[in-house]
């Protein structure tokens, strides 16, 4: 009894312990879901933000928000790129190692840009603006480079993938069509007897039907038309 009751204490402790590992993942699931849709949601507003900036604001304070947008735009089109191709290509993970370390120079490019935003002296704005444009050339054409390579990479092996589809469907094909083969054969041998052999009409007529006699043994068993056939020499 004592034994049953230690059973059954183990068994009751394993489901708990089950229950309350699947209620972990699935409120941590939530939360990653939760995270994702609040980020893309923030983004999508300062997105908004700046790009009412860029049209509202004349002179150096559109440009700013011109640079930010432009940088954040082909940082997160670079991610999106790499993170996507390296779970089917491993040699993507080097570049996406170096687009971590390009990153954290884009944030801390995107931060002295909207800290630029809120400078009310305009003089200042035009003094930093050549620097920070150039900073945002140079990374946003590193990402570029990173995203265009690797999109480069995806299409020269869907395009090698695709040949090689093609030639084992080419293949394949004719390996289906087997009859075309040996009707080929047949009748190359026909023409190549036809001169020199003298055999009369009830001879074609025999050597005709001892072809098609000996093509039955190449059916498979089981196929509809067989069967069919068959039934009528049953039936003859």
């Amino acid at each position: 009894m004592e034994a049953a009751a230690a059973i059954f204490a183990v068994i009751s402790a394993l489901v708990v312990a089950f229950v309350v590992i699947a209620v972990i993942r699935a409120v941590r699931a939530v939360k990653r879901g939760v995270d994702r849709t609040v980020t893309q949601a923030r983004r999508t507003v300062e997105d908004t933000r700046l790009k009412a900036r860029r049209y509202g604001l004349p002179g150096p304070a559109g440009e700013v928000a011109e640079l930010r947008l432009s940088l954040r735009t082909s940082m997160r089109a670079t991610q999106e790129v790499l993170r996507a191709g390296a779970r089917d290509d491993a040699s993507l993970t080097e570049s996406l190692a170096l687009f971590e370390r390009l990153s954290a120079h884009g944030r801390e490019l995107d931060e002295d840009l909207r800290k630029l935003e809120d400078e009310p002296d305009k003089d200042r704005i035009t003094a930093c603006l050549p620097e920070l444009r150039e900073r945002t050339e140079h990374i946003t054409h590193s990402a570029d480079s990173l995203r265009w390579a690797a999109q480069d990479r995806a299409r020269r092996f869907g395009a090698e993938d695709l040949d090689a589809l093609s030639e084992q469907i080419r293949m394949e094909a004719g390996a289906l069509r087997h009859w075309e083969e040996a009707s080929e054969n047949g009748g190359s041998g026909a023409a190549g007897a036809g001169p020199a052999g003298a055999s009369g009409p009830g001879e074609g007529r025999d050597g005709a039907r001892a072809a098609l006699e000996g093509g039955k043994d190449r059916w498979r068993p089981g196929y509809s038309w067989e069967k069919a056939v068959r039934r009528r020499e049953n039936t003859a």
